[in-house]
This record gives structure tokens, sequence and C-alpha cells, in this order.
């Protein structure tokens, strides 16, 4: 990227309201047959445009196809029952009802790669598509075949590689892997996760990245924030191996948070998305606040590999919200910018 301070998003941006209930996870399309696909087509139009408008510099499709960052991927697996259910807890956090794994899994035909070649098809800007990462698909589903998470977890590396070529093959820029279960099967990531995060990979030209954040502002994860004491240290247990990962850049949640910058020490030389805007306030950060951000991450990350970012997707907020944080997004990453500027000419 040419562009010092590219600004970016982490994932999911609020739907328009004609296409599914604002403010919702799991929202029910408005929408049906062909209506449904033209929407869906009118709506990656619209997230387009509002992140020109707020001056995003790596676009991303705000995943306005798909009902849920991770579900939708799973829908179109063979070897999931979405009719036979059971009640599991996410991530040791909250209760959700889930489809059952009933044979091997596998991938008949592309998922997201047509969303893409018409995102690609309106924009020259850097594209950066998320996918389910292999752990937090585990994570949300019961599982009756594998009996073991770590090798359902590989099964799913496999097929995510399979989605990941197509999609660098239509242009996709950066494709990122979000791996919110990464922060608490801690253990297990350092075990096997990021293995399975790196077959993914496999093969890949394109950058990858892989975003692990504290969750959605959702009550659940709000909640369960207010657990984790005076300062949140999830990542440095897992960075070190992150950093020896072929991952090239790592998505965080700085802003707002509990985690101390210092554990940015344990991935330096990466590429660092960092988050910069809290999605689970109501509050507008000032550019000034986004400014303060960066420049603490600035002690830990060279100015040519730091991308600010917000902390998690911004579905659940309303569009008007969601354009506010962005557009003071971008105008923090400026002063940041206009600073190294000026600081580099002197």
């Amino acid at each position: 990227m040419k562009t010092l301070l590219p600004t970016s998003t982490a994932g999911s941006l609020p739907k328009p309201s004609w296409l599914a209930d604002p403010e919702k996870l799991w929202s029910p399309w408005k929408l049906g047959g062909q209506e449904l696909a033209k929407g869906k087509q009118d709506a990656l139009r619209i997230t387009l445009q509002e992140q020109r408008q707020t001056g995003i510099d790596i676009v991303s499709d705000g995943e306005q196809t798909r009902q849920h960052f991770v579900t939708t991927f799973i829908e179109n697996l063979e070897g999931v029952d979405f009719k036979k259910r059971k009640t599991v807890k996410i991530r040791d956090r909250y209760d959700a009802s889930v489809p059952t794994v009933v044979g091997p899994v596998s991938r008949p035909i592309s998922v997201f790669v047509e969303d893409a070649k018409f995102f690609r098809s309106q924009t020259d800007q850097p594209i950066k598509w998320a996918l389910p990462g292999p752990m937090t698909m585990v994570d949300t589903l019961y599982d009756t075949y594998y009996n073991s998470r770590k090798e359902l977890a590989w099964e799913f590396a496999k097929i995510l590689n399979q989605e990941a070529k197509e999609l660098e093959a239509v242009g996709i820029d950066i494709i990122q892997f979000d791996e919110p279960a990464f922060n608490v099967f801690i253990e297990d990531v350092n075990n096997w996760g990021i293995a399975c995060l790196e077959r993914a990979i496999q093969g890949l030209q394109c950058e990858t990245a892989v975003h692990v954040c504290y969750g959605y502002g959702i009550q659940a994860n709000t909640d369960w924030k207010k657990t984790l004491g005076p300062e949140w240290r999830q990542y440095e247990e897992v960075f070190p191996k992150l950093q020896q990962s072929k991952i090239d850049i790592i998505s965080l949640e700085c802003h707002g948070s509990r985690v101390p910058f210092e554990v940015l020490e344990r991935i330096r030389g990466k590429k660092v998305m960092v988050g910069a805007i809290d999605v689970s306030t109501p509050t507008v950060e000032t550019p000034e606040e986004v400014a303060a951000t960066l420049r603490e991450a600035l002690k830990y990350v060279d100015a040519e590999k730091l991308y600010p970012c917000t902390n998690c997707g911004m579905a659940p907020l309303s569009r008007e919200l969601a354009r506010s944080k962005l557009s003071a997004l971008r105008a923090g990453a400026e002063i940041v910018r206009e600073e190294l500027l000026t600081e580099a000419a002197c």
C-alpha cells in the first residue's frame, strides 16, 4: 500500500433497513429470490460509497451479502445439518442454537466469489475480504462426526484455502480470517490453531490477515469483558507464535479496551491493523482520540506497517453512527499522517 497509515474496517458494516432489520445480528432478509440478489448488489454499492465518503482506503464488502460472519459460509458446506441443532456455549460466553456436523465437510461450490467479483468491478481501491477462521468455525457448531476440534478445524482450513484462492483469483488484495476464538482457547491456539490458519493461507500470493478481537459490542461480550480484570493480556499469550507465522497482518482491538499497548512488542515486524474505534459504545470518538491511539501504537509498530482500523465489526450499529465513527477514524489518521510527513521532511 502506498498510502501512509491506510484506513480500513475490521469487517461488517450496517445493512440498509430495506435489506435487513438494522442494528441486529443474524437479521433475516426482507427480500427474496431475484429481488434479494439485486438488493445485495445494491447494498454492496452503498457500502462502497459510504466507505469512500468517509475516507476508508482499504474497502470491504461490509458483509452485506451474508447474515453472519461465520454461519453464512457454513450454510454452503456439505456435512453440516442445519435442521439438527444443539445448544452450545459460544466462546465460553453465551448459549446459542447451532447446526450439527454429521459427515465429512466439503465445499461443493464457491461461497463468496461471485460477490467478490461484482465488488471488484465497482472499485479500483484495495479490497479486504473477510472469511471465518477455522477455530471460530469449529466453535460455532456441534460435532458428532469428527469428535475432534483439531481435526474438524484442519478440514475447515482446507476448505477455506480453496475459497481464498478463488477470491485471490478475482482480484481481492487482502484476505482476512476472523478468529475471535483466539482470545479464548489460548492453549489450543498455540497447539494447533495457528497451524490450521497457516493451512488456510497455503499457496496464496495476496496479503493475508488474521483478526483477533474481543467481539461485537453486544451485551454478552461486554459482560465478559468485565470479568477480564484491569488489563487484558490474552494477546500476549498468542502473539509470539503469530509473529512467527506466515500471516502478513494482525488485526487487533485497542481503543476503549484494557489491552496494554506494550503487547504490540510481541508482534514487532508484522503489519498491524490497530483498532482505534470502539464498536461497543454509541459515543463517537474525536479525531484527537483516534490520533492518540495511533501515536501509542507507533511506539511498537513502524509507521509503514500500521493500518488504522475499527476494533471489530459494526453490524450491530446504526448506519449513521457507523459513518460518524469511520469519519473520525479517517480524521484521526490524517492528523498522525501529517505529523509523520512533517517529521520526515525536517
